[in-house]
């Protein structure tokens, strides 16, 4: 009997201790709250900010910053690591910028993450204010560079999800020398003649999926600069906006590359272009391959399947010369729908550099109910299937 109780008194005990080892171990939770932030969207909250990601940042378990409904003024702020476990930011309310745009000054950014390794930036709304900006700039005034909304600089396993970002002054989430990141569910929205909003831009990334997003900017949906690898895009919404667009490249004549980019199952609505890649007609030691466009819906789209080699604006620094940008081993397949322009296809690549191994695959556009018409310039590839407008490869 008495080790009968013995053992029943054993198994209480350890599963006691499990449970106040776990306690020891739970995940703390930093509210920018208790570090003075005020959900009233005038008082400025961006110090008790700081303190909240200091805390996380330093503490030894991983940790979670929690900002609460309301709404929270920020200047520029700069969340820096490294840190020394994983960190997750949960926004339940809304980030504001300050409504005069000068107050975010030349820093060219509004939230920086900045040399961070495993984190996630997860719900919340981001009001960025960028009308004001957006009116300099047409005005001709003397304006600061612009800020973009989020942008993430040296992050490594990084989770952006369910964030609404609302009238960035420049791109609205930014991804620059970046490793292994997922961004879903986010919805960027600007009107359609705001300058420069693009949603998503990517450079100097590698291993990068973007999934499930709605994209209304005033420029590119997403951008794609140089040095991506590796790139994964689906069940993407894109309108009104500039489309999804590689480029533009080759301004500098020692660029990295472009590879391994996949598009698939996306809509877009209204767009300037659908599917572009885009390069200055300058000499560089760039490239774009490999790169998959399937799986899409265009809705009277301006300029649905786009390669543009003659990139030249205002005729500055480029006129007589030649793209030296390498484009080959583009597929497009499975691409329905309207274009909004007589020519629908359109390849204007570099006589210096054809484009090659392009492959056309099932392709059947409209335009006011009759076939548009393609282009073709200096490129080398194969059609097939259903072949609407017909190929001119």
């Amino acid at each position: 009997m008495a080790s009968v109780v013995e053992a029943a008194f054993l198994v209480i005990s350890c599963f006691l201790c499990s449970v106040l080892l776990g306690f020891s171990n739970a995940a703390p939770t930093f509210n920018v709250v208790k570090f003075g932030a005020k959900p009233d969207g005038k008082s400025d909250s961006t110090e008790p900010f700081m303190r909240a990601w200091n805390s996380a940042c330093t503490s030894l378990s991983a940790a979670t910053i929690y900002v609460p409904k309301g709404r929270y003024l920020l200047r520029n702020i700069n969340f820096r690591g490294p840190c020394k476990r994983k960190v997750t930011f949960l926004i339940a309310g809304t980030l504001v910028a300050p409504e005069d745009y000068r107050a975010l000054g030349d820093s060219g950014f509004w939230i920086l993450f900045n040399h961070v390794d495993n984190l996630v930036v997860s719900g919340g709304n981001l009001d960025a204010k960028g009308a004001g900006f957006w009116n300099c700039r047409r005005s001709g005034n003397d304006c600061p560079v612009g800020a973009r909304t989020m942008t993430f600089n040296w992050v490594n396993n990084l989770v952006v999800s369910g964030i609404t970002s609302v009238n960035s002054q420049l791109s609205h989430l930014v991804i620059n020398t970046c490793n292994n990141v997922v961004v879903k569910n986010v919805r960027l929205i600007a009107p359609d003649q705001s300058p420069n909003t693009d949603g998503i831009h990517v450079e100097h990334s590698n291993g990068i999926t973007i999934n499930g997003c709605t994209l209304q900017t005033g420029d590119d949906c997403i951008s794609i600069g140089e040095a991506t690898y590796n790139l994964f895009m689906s069940h993407i919404k894109c309108g009104p906006g500039h489309g999804v667009s590689i480029g533009s490249l080759g301004k500098q004549m020692n660029e990295k590359g472009v590879e391994n980019v996949t598009l698939t199952n996306a809509i877009f609505s209204g767009s300037d272009n659908g599917v572009r890649i885009k390069t200055w007609a300058r000499p560089s030691k760039g490239f774009v391959r490999n790169v998959l466009f399937q799986n899409i819906i265009m809705n009277k789209v301006e300029n649905p399947i786009i390669i543009d080699q003659n990139y030249c604006p205002n005729n500055l620094g480029c006129p007589g010369q030649t793209s030296g940008i390498k484009i080959s081993q583009i597929t497009y397949m499975n691409i329905n729908g309207s274009s909004a322009t007589p020519e629908a296809v359109t390849f204007d690549c570099s006589p210096s550099n054809p484009c090659e191994g392009i492959k056309l695959h099932d392709i059947n556009l409209t335009y006011k109910d009759k076939p548009p018409t393609s282009s073709c310039k200096n490129i080398n590839g194969t059609s097939s299937g259903t072949l609407v407008p017909e190929s001119c490869l």
